[in-house]
């Protein structure tokens, strides 16, 4: 070999050494993402979201150190549709799953035994596997994938797993925590540790194990927490605060008042509640300071929301929404509306507030153009990216819309809604009436205005039935054994019988003497 061939050679290699090494370096600079989901977590169940009771210092420093859409949305009133929502990029009527996946539809709704006038229509037992969802994206730009927690986006062939997640832990087909929030609990996913551990801190300690081990590549990590989804656990310690909390502040005599079908919360003051919220807040500590002490929190994306308003009524009935009308399952907004942060270090907007409406389906493109990766609009095909947002700019408004022709267990309706600019409007499928509401002046939805507006309550109704007819949404139709003397009868008992056993059940919460008899959930053991 010629001394000119060996330069040559030599040089190249140089060359080949310095593009790896600048792929090497670019690669490092991709942001990483931490995205971070509760569950049934209300709007204002937070101290930063204007809740004098709950406390969740940890959370806020997120919202105050990010960006805070103030009118940030799930894509549904209930869990599975928002999840795959957020995941797709895809409203819940185009996807297909219009409810939580394991819900009675059709004849089977009778079950229930609520005596309802609709028959609710099918609902998609799971995510569809032809969809490029979020974390299949971002494992083609080069990033290692992560889920911990709650999937309820299908089981076995549709599992984390099966959508582009490289590990998965504790997520299945179950939407609620199997067997409670302390070990031992049930999950084929996740082996359970000693007996007391909080699977809430568990699936936090998961995550900071994973962002330890892949501290050197991008990663794209999502902790999805059951809590505070019920049946809603917590420790005697945590309890005791903030049941005393609950008295400094002054216990109400009554806590709830009723709605169309079952009675709703009206204040926040129930210790078990309480303390479950701030144990997710002490998760979410956990995570933080391992982003910190890996030195990672400058170069990380942290995004926290909700898949669901706070339950007000039906399942635990744990907290209230007010001033927002409603909670999970309904049409309102305390069933929609959700704390919604962004945080992205490197950009100048930390403490800002957006009041654009946006919603689930934006993180998806969002978070490739945060990344520097393609956006994939064949995909996310119902959301925008909010980068403009992030960055003090402007997006063109748009309609968005929401598809819940179900009961659900929490008094909704079925009910179909458009947001335009200040405007909402409901549609009924009981009885095809529509109601309108001005967020800007009526947040609350106490005053309906649709007979003053005509002109745009068919001029909204056309444009969301346009958009349900495209994506080929399904209907609710009519039960021809419907029976209005046994609903009236139901009615009945729920207001004779259901709303003084909740009434009861607050005030034994609320009580110095209350004690669930289980060793505090199985929290109360003691380590060897």
């Amino acid at each position: 070999m010629t001394i000119k061939t060996t330069l040559i050679l030599f040089s190249a290699f140089l060359m080949a050494s310095c593009q790896q090494e600048q792929e090497d370096k670019e690669q490092q600079k991709k942001p990483n993402i931490l995205f971070i989901l509760a569950d049934d977590l209300g709007y204002h169940d937070l101290s930063c979201m204007g809740s004098a009771y709950y406390e969740t210092p940890h959370i806020d420093r997120i919202a105050g150190e990010g960006m805070i859409f103030t009118n940030g949305y799930a894509t549904c009133q209930v869990c599975s549709p928002s999840r795959a929502s957020l995941m797709s990029g895809k409203f819940p009527a185009r996807h297909g799953i219009t409810d939580w996946i394991g819900a009675k539809t059709g004849e089977a709704w009778r079950e229930a035994g609520r005596f309802n006038k609709l028959l609710p229509p099918p609902n998609k037992d799971h995510l569809d596997l032809d969809y490029t969802i979020l974390p299949e994206a971002m494992k083609a730009a080069g990033y290692k994938t992560f889920f911990a927690g709650k999937w309820h986006l299908g089981g076995e062939g549709s599992l984390p797993e099966d959508h582009g997640f490289d590990i998965n832990k504790g997520g299945w087909d179950k939407g609620s925590p199997m067997g409670g929030y302390y070990a031992p609990w049930e999950n084929p996913y996740l082996e359970s540790g000693p007996d007391g551990e909080s699977l809430t801190m568990r699936l936090a300690n998961e995550t900071a194990a994973f962002i330890k081990d892949h501290k050197d590549e991008p990663f794209f990590a999502f902790l999805s927490f059951y809590a505070v989804h019920g049946p809603i656990q917590t420790t005697k310690e945590k309890w005791a605060k903030y049941r005393d909390k609950a008295e400094e502040m002054g216990i109400a005599e009554s806590g709830f008042e009723m709605g169309h079908f079952l009675p709703i919360r009206q204040v926040q003051d129930n210790p078990v509640y309480g303390g479950l919220v701030e144990t997710m807040d002490d998760a979410v500590g956990v995570v933080m300071k391992t982003l910190e002490e890996l030195g990672l929190d400058k170069n990380t994306i942290v995004i926290f929301t909700s898949d669901n308003g706070g339950v007000s009524a039906g399942d635990a009935f744990a907290t209230s929404n007010l001033p927002l009308r409603g909670g999970k399952g309904y049409q309102f907004e305390g069933g929609i509306l959700e704390p919604y942060f962004i945080k992205t270090p490197w950009l100048d907007n930390a403490g800002k507030t957006s009041d654009v409406p946006v919603t689930g389906t934006d993180f998806y493109p969002t978070l490739l153009e945060l990344v520097g990766a393609d956006l994939k609009p064949e995909e996310h095909q119902d959301g925008v990216s909010l980068v403009p947002l992030l960055r003090g700019g402007t997006i063109e408004e748009r309609p968005l819309f929401w598809h819940y022709p179900h009961y659900g267990n929490q008094g909704g309706e079925p009910s179909s809604i458009i947001r335009l600019g200040e405007w909402k409007l409901i549609h009924y499928y009981k009885d095809g009436r529509e109601e309108l509401y001005n967020l800007e002046r009526d947040l609350e939805e106490t005053t309906d205005v649709a007979g003053d507006n005509t002109a745009l309550v068919t001029q909204l109704s056309d444009q969301l039935f346009g958009y349900l007819n495209e994506v080929g949404a399904l209907f609710p139709e009519k039960d021809p054994m419907y029976d209005e003397a046994k609903e009236k009868q139901y009615l009945e008992r729920v207001v004779n019988v259901r709303w003084p056993a909740l009434e009861k059940q607050r005030m034994d919460f609320l009580s110095k003497d209350f004690d669930p008899g289980n060793d505090w959930w199985g929290s109360d053991v003691e380590t060897p």
